[in-house]
């Protein structure tokens, strides 16, 4: 038994196959989907998702969104995604220094700037991580 997964963005399917497991980044944390599993809908977080695929494991850039899950297959809306091994690895961490540089410069009191430099920092660390980084600059 298997899953049908699909990654749909606005403007593109990321993914559409089968798959043996999912693991999902939940706003509750990690999230395992496994075939059979109970039906759920769950809102998404940044970060990356992983599909165990024919034994491999792909990674994919997830910028928020919703999954739902129900009868082996499993439904994700984002706003945006990329898989890994799309994503340059140097570019990635380049972006991804330079995230973490901009909160670091963000005043104490400024709470929009700050908002908005965290959420950039959060995509370019699943991008990253996506692409086989760390996550650690």
């Amino acid at each position: 038994m298997a899953l049908t997964v699909r990654v749909i963005a606005p403007d593109k399917t990321v993914w559409d196959s089968d798959a043996e497991e999912v693991i999902l980044p939940s706003t509750t944390g990690q999230l395992g989907i496994l075939p059979g599993h109970a039906p759920l809908l769950t809102a998404l977080d940044t970060g990356v998702m992983r599909v165990r695929a024919n034994k491999d494991w792909v990674a994919i850039a997830l910028m928020g969104g919703f999954a739902e899950v129900e009868a082996n297959e499993v439904t994700i809306l984002v706003n945006a995604a990329e898989r890994g091994d799309a994503i340059d690895r140097e570019a990635a961490r380049t972006a991804y220094s330079e995230a973490e540089a901009r909160l670091n410069k963000v005043e104490a009191g400024n709470r929009q700037q700050q908002i908005q430099a965290t959420q950039a920092l959060k995509r370019a660390r699943a991008r990253f991580q996506a692409s086989g980084g760390t996550g650690q600059a």
